[in-house]
């Protein structure tokens, strides 16, 4: 009995022992987690139901060389509102004044809002809608609504701002300015200023908020505060001039709507500074509808087809291997080399005649014979001159995507060269370039044989204050001699002056031009899709240029016309006419008395106008939009237009005398 009592005993103890070493460990457990581990737990908590959101900062504007907002960020925001956070007493106090608010600014039911606010409330729904994408001012509105402006924990206010992209000129140039193009996966990619300079000076620095998880994987702000303010991006100053911009944008929009032509581009450059004025690139859809749909200005190669021919006299003047005074037989309007034709566009051709007279009627036969006699036995010199002239080289360009030139060369091992390749680079064929490589030639040759490469930026401002400004850079302080380029020059002006010149229905006694035509044949290895690219590259006015241009039209209606004098010649024509020659009548002011005397003037352009009458506000009426919001900008004045057409009232009577920044209103029937 007692050996049983003592084995019961024993048992009974190391029980006991058992269970008090158990409870130590769960004592010391308790211990390590609350002491020891604690922390960590907490934290993954925190994990779980607390996080910093990223703020996106707003990026920087871009403007217009004048000015002019081309792109913003917009502020947008949400309206929420927690329905457990106000006590019993705040609620009632405050629901019924709440819903008129919300029904005075939406024009809906009082009653409807209080009945949904209470199902809310009864369901502690901590998240409950008011409003979205509201701008600035009716957010401000907002928050000064009953209940709401007792802030967030004791109203329930909850804000969350989000940005929009803005672009004030609508698709005008947008594809230039940049914007955000999203892939399947969600990837996003940026495009022209904006990508090329959001990084470095848009982007900005994001900010945080600390939100808390609220179920049904909703989160809502724990403060009413940031926890770390975003910080805006810089402002970029580009050069583009909004007036140009629009003028270049719709002469190539007629232009291709009347040739039904699949795409085009245009650019116009400031000769000395190599500042881009204005650059429109248009495709059209499979509605037929044309847009930005892709910056064929930087990214498109191409043949140049005639627009060449004046590289490739270039090197031969260079060269002296030839001169303008030069003899050269057509042959008939046709030359054959190793099977292949060379024709020109008149049948028959020209018969004998100059070097000048070839390149004025653009005679392929005249212009690859000279070529041909000067280099056969030795090319690669002719090539050579074209590198001497940095045809081969990239623009270096800050945007993304250039495209890279062609220039066939007997040296280089699949360097694209042929038999035939010297015969068919002197007319155009066989190289490709960019419009913008192409015209930043023709530019040099305006700007007496220097070669500067094209800007699209002048300055990055924080504010008001410069961050940093760019300057002109130059490629190439002298493609060729001067006797060269002045012999060139004389040779794009009789392109447009005389009588048999390829440009000469482009020619006007009111002011001079200069330049190019060019047509090239697109898909020649096949004859059933063959098309047409119809060019036109030069600058305006003939003598001391001030602009340089090109437009380049590819697949114009072939039953309409392709050639380049028909095609992109009248947009080229029409760009120079709007810029400088335009006569808008206004009121002229007598300074020295103030009496105001109604004077028709004519002036030289826009900018005369701004530059001489810029306190005197000029007479409007009658005027197209884009006239009358290029001459007040060019004043210094700001303008918002109400209505379409043209300009029926202005808010500032002619005569009177205005203030730089003054906000003119004109309103259009």
């Amino acid at each position: 009995m007692q050996s049983t009592e003592k084995s019961i005993m024993n048992k009974l103890y190391f029980t006991s022992g058992v269970m008090f070493v158990f409870a130590l460990l769960v004592v010391y457990k308790l211990v390590a987690i609350q002491f020891v581990q604690g922390e960590h737990y907490r934290s993954l908590a925190d994990d779980r139901t607390i996080k910093d959101d990223v703020i996106p900062a707003n990026r920087g504007n871009v403007y217009s060389v004048g000015g002019s907002l081309l792109a913003t960020s917009v502020p947008k925001y949400d309206i929420r509102i927690d329905l457990v956070a106000p006590s019993n007493q705040n609620y009632e106090a405050f629901v019924e004044p709440l819903c008129d608010s919300l029904a005075s600014f939406n024009n809906k039911s009082s009653a409807e809002y209080k009945r949904k606010l209470r199902l809310a409330r009864e369901n502690k729904n901590r998240y409950f809608l008011l409003a979205r994408n509201l701008d600035y001012s009716e957010y401000l509105r907002f928050r000064d609504f009953p209940l709401l402006n007792l802030g967030a924990f004791k109203g329930g206010l909850i804000v969350e701002q989000s940005t929009k992209r803005d672009y004030p000129m609508g698709v005008i140039a947008q594809r230039l300015i940049g914007y955000e193009r999203f892939d399947d996966y969600g990837n996003v990619t940026r495009v022209g200023i904006d990508g090329a300079f959001g990084e470095k000076y848009l982007r900005g620095e994001d900010g945080q908020r600390r939100k808390q998880k609220i179920g049904k994987g909703q989160w809502k702000p724990i403060e009413d505060f940031n926890q770390v303010d975003p910080q805006d991006g810089y402002d970029v100053y580009t050069t583009i001039d909004v007036n140009i911009q629009d003028i270049a944008h719709h002469a190539l929009l007629e232009q291709l709507e009347k040739y039904k032509a699949d795409h085009g581009t245009v650019v116009v450059m400031e000769t000395k500074t190599g500042e881009i004025r204005a650059i429109s690139n248009l495709g059209r859809n499979k509605k037929g509808l044309y847009y930005e749909r892709l910056n064929y200005a930087v990214g498109e190669t191409h043949e140049p087809g005639s627009t060449f021919k004046l590289m490739a006299l270039a090197v031969a003047l260079e060269d002296k291997v030839i001169d303008t005074t030069t003899m050269v037989n057509t042959e008939k309007g046709i030359l054959s080399f190793y099977g292949k034709k060379v024709k020109d566009s008149k049948k028959g051709g020209y018969g004998n005649i100059s070097v000048a007279k070839a390149f004025e009627v653009s005679s392929n036969t005249g212009i690859v014979k000279v070529i041909h006699n000067a280099y056969k036995k030795n090319p690669e010199k002719f090539v050579d001159g074209l590198y001497r002239m940095n045809l081969q080289d990239s623009l270096m360009l800050p945007l993304i995507g250039e495209g890279k030139s062609i220039i066939p060369d007997p040296r280089i091992k699949n360097g694209r060269w042929s038999g035939i390749a010297l015969q068919w680079m002197a007319y155009g064929y066989g190289v490709s370039f960019t419009p913008l490589q192409t015209l930043t030639f023709y530019n040099a040759i305006a700007n007496d044989g220097v070669m500067v490469r094209p800007k699209f930026l002048r300055e990055i401002k924080e504010i008001e204050s410069s961050v940093e400004t760019f300057d002109t850079e130059i490629i190439n302080p002298r493609i060729c001699s001067k006797e060269t380029v002045s012999k060139l020059q004389q040779l794009l002006k009789n392109v447009v002056e005389k009588k048999h010149g390829t440009g000469h229905r482009l020619y006007s006694d009111k002011f001079s031009m200069a330049g190019k035509t060019g047509t090239c044949q697109k898909d020649y290895a096949n004859k059933d899709q063959l098309n047409y690219i119809s060019s036109f590259s030069g600058y305006f006015p003939a003598e001391n240029p001030k602009y340089s241009c090109i437009v380049v039209i590819h697949e114009p209606d072939k039953s309409v016309g392709y050639y380049g004098a028909d095609v992109s010649g009248p947009v080229f024509k029409k760009i120079a006419q709007k810029i400088h020659t335009d006569a808008p009548v206004i009121d002229e002011v007598d300074d020295l008395n103030e009496k105001s005397e109604s004077v028709e003037v004519d002036y030289e352009n826009y900018y005369a106008v701004a530059q001489k009458y810029k306190t005197i506000m000029p007479n409007l009426k009658g005027m197209s939009a884009m006239d009358a919001i290029a001459i007040l900008e060019n004043m210094g004045l700001k303008v918002q237009t109400l209505g379409s057409g043209t300009v029926s009232k202005q808010s500032v009577k002619s005569g009177q005398k205005i203030k730089i920044q003054s906000l003119i209103t004109l309103t259009l029937t």
